[in-house]
Order: C-alpha cells, then structure tokens, then sequence
C-alpha cells in the first residue's frame, strides 16, 4: 500500500525542522491554554479573599457576640447577687451557678469565669464602651485588662492595645514591663491623660508623650564596664530589632551618624528614626553621664536643620530624644524642654526586679505631679 504524500513528505524533512516544527505546536497548546489558566488563578485568589474576609468577619462576630453576652451576665449577676452587705452569700451564690451553667454551656461558665464577668461590667459599665472594645480586643485581651486596679491605667493599655492590634502576649509584656508608668504621659494629671487617649481614640493627631517613655530598658544590650558612646551606639544597632520593640513599633530605623552641615561645620546625628502615627522625625542623642543643659542647644540645632531640609509635605515638625545613663529631674522640668519638642531620658542598661522597677517608676510619677500640682499653685497665685 502507497504511503500517504504528506508522510512521506515529513519522513523528508530533516529531523531539525520536524523538531521544531513540535515545539512551535506544543508552544501553542501551552499559549491557548495559558489565558485559561491565569483566568482560574485569579478566580481562586478572588474566592480565596472571599473567604478569608468572610472568616475574619465571622470571628469578630462571634467574639463580639461572645463579650457582650458576658458583659450582661455580669450585669446580671452584680445587680442579683454580689453585694458587699452579702459577700459571703454571693460567693456561694455563683458556685451553685457555675455547678449549673457549666455541665450545659461548658467550662467557659465556670465559677472563676463568672467573677471575671461581674468584673468586666465593674471596669466597663457602659454598654457603648465595651461593644467598641469588643469590636477590637478578643475575650483573652480583655482578661488581661481585668487585672489593671487603675481605670487610668487600664483604659490607657486597651486603647493602645486595640490601635495598634497588639497580640495577647505582646499586651502581657507590655504590662509586665510597666509600660504606662514608663510613658512620657503618666507623669501627667490624669485629666489630661483621659484627654489625651480620648483624643487617640477619636483619631485625632495624637500627642508625642503617648508614645514617648522614660525610663528606656535597654538591658539588652549586654555592655562591658567602659564603654563609649560609639559602644553604646555600635550595641543598639547591633540589636536594633529589640531596640525598636522598645521604643514602639512605630518607630521606622532611618540612619546612623547623619551628617549635616551648617555654615561650615559638619555634626552628625545620632540616631534618625520616623514614627509613622506621629507623622514625624525623632532623632536620638546619645550621652554616657548625667543630662547637661548645654544638651538642650545641639539638639535644636539638630532640629532646626531638619525642619528645613528633611520634613516632608505633610510632616509633623521633628523632635529629639536625648538618651543619657542619669537626670536631675528638677533640672530637666525648669528647662521646659517639651515645648522644643524635646524629650529628655534614661536609659538603663540592667533592669532590676519588678517590684524595685516598679517603686522607682511610682516614687517619680508622685513627684513629677507634686511638681506640676506646685508649679500650678504658683502660677495661680501670681
């Protein structure tokens, strides 16, 4: 039987050509179905942020849903049962209840959890306050927050907590490290404090001692006896990660050693920094000893300069931190520096036990507000 022309005319053409041929065929199958496939890619990654959207909704549903419910058991059961005049009462009140509640709705009913209930309506006793909060924090969030005695305190972590979607640990370790005491703003009366986190909490442009602290706990760092401010400086950056948890995480690391120029002098900066809520510079003086008021004239300079040739459209004007190992707090507040936009601090490079951290923290809060309550007297008598 005769072979077909067109095979016989393929058998003649050289293998080459036949190959190639093949793989212009295959590169055509593979572009036809090339739009298919890149239309179902991009179909699935549709459906996949559906869901994932969808999912998030529905957890913070629930977990909504969830807090409310205790938050009105908690009601509840403060306006029935606990009462001073019947502690005894109330106590064995809500053991008959949890022994109740918890073989039908579980463990989460149990006697422990139903004292963190009332105890939830006790520090949240608006319903509009906590149906925000619940909107934000999850139940575990809100269980740390029980433990704050201070409504000042409290109130200051949760609204940080939910503008800056801190995890349960990270807000655990935040608190363990005594953060609010730390911060520029609690040595403030708590008037303006309440003030200031209503502003924060109403988006406005939030104040720079929200976010600002004194003492800084860079025990980190593990320096040696002796070191120099190059040490100092070469150690943060060594560890800038875990420097930058410690100032905030809205700190953006921008450079070292920034040379300016001024007339025809050259100064380096430190340290430069951006703080995204802020919207503005910070730069970081570095000083071994105790603060000097001479301090206060090279970080304006410093400022200035940066006010003029760095500040972007948009941008709060710079401001400084100037780091040093001691301070005379009289000192520091005679000077005013705040108004500069200058934050004066400590830096310690062992951190003490908690209680010790904790009375050093709240002797210096009482005189910083002694202070501000005399400066306050004085200026109304004159």
């Amino acid at each position: 039987m005769a072979r077909p022309k067109a095979d016989k005319a393929r058998q003649e053409e050289p293998r080459e050509t036949q190959r190639s041929k093949a793989a212009d065929k295959l590169r055509k199958r593979v572009a036809d179905a090339a739009p298919a496939d890149a239309a179902i890619d991009a179909l699935y990654r549709d459906i996949r942020e559906l869901l994932e959207q969808a999912r998030a909704r529905v957890v913070v549903q629930v977990n909504q849903a969830l807090v409310l419910s205790y938050w009105h058991i908690g009601r509840a059961i403060k306006q029935t049962v606990v009462t001073e005049a019947r502690a005894d009462y109330g106590d064995a009140t809500m053991q008959k209840l949890a022994d109740r509640l918890v073989p039908e709705f579980g463990t989460g009913f149990g006697r422990r959890n139903l004292f963190r209930m009332v105890k939830l309506y006790q520090c949240f006793d608006s319903l509009e306050i906590v149906t925000t909060l619940s909107a934000q924090l999850s139940w575990s969030h809100l269980v740390e927050l029980l433990k704050v005695d201070d409504p000042t305190r409290r109130g200051f972590y949760a609204e940080l907590c939910a503008r800056s979607r801190w995890s349960v640990r990270t807000l655990r370790e935040r608190m363990d490290s005594l953060l609010f005491e730390r911060t520029a703003i609690a040595k403030q009366p708590e008037e303006v404090i309440r003030q200031e986190l209503a502003q924060l909490g109403k988006g406005d442009d939030p104040s720079p001692a929200l976010f600002l602290k004194d003492p800084y706990l860079l025990d980190f760092l593990d320096l040696k006896d002796g070191f120099t401010e190059k040490d100092l400086e070469s150690a943060i950056l060594a560890e800038l990660e875990r420097f930058i948890l410690e100032l905030g995480s809205d700190f953006a690391f921008m450079g070292r050693q920034k040379r300016i120029q001024v007339g025809g002098h050259d100064y380096y900066i430190d340290l430069l920094f951006f703080h995204r809520r802020l919207r503005r510079l910070v730069l970081i003086e570095l000083k071994l000893g105790e603060f000097k008021p001479e301090h206060k004239g090279q970080v304006e300079l410093y400022l200035k300069w940066l006010a003029k040739h760095e500040r972007q459209p948009g941008e709060n004007a710079p401001i400084a931190i100037i780091l040093c190992s001691d301070k005379d707090a009289e000192v520091v507040e005679l000077m005013d520096l705040e108004p500069d936009g200058i934050h004066v601090a400590e830096y310690w490079l062992q951190l003490p036990a908690q209680e010790v951290l904790r009375g050093k923290l709240h002797k210096a809060l009482v005189e910083a507000r002694m202070r501000l309550e005399l400066r306050g007297i004085g200026a109304r008598n004159e």
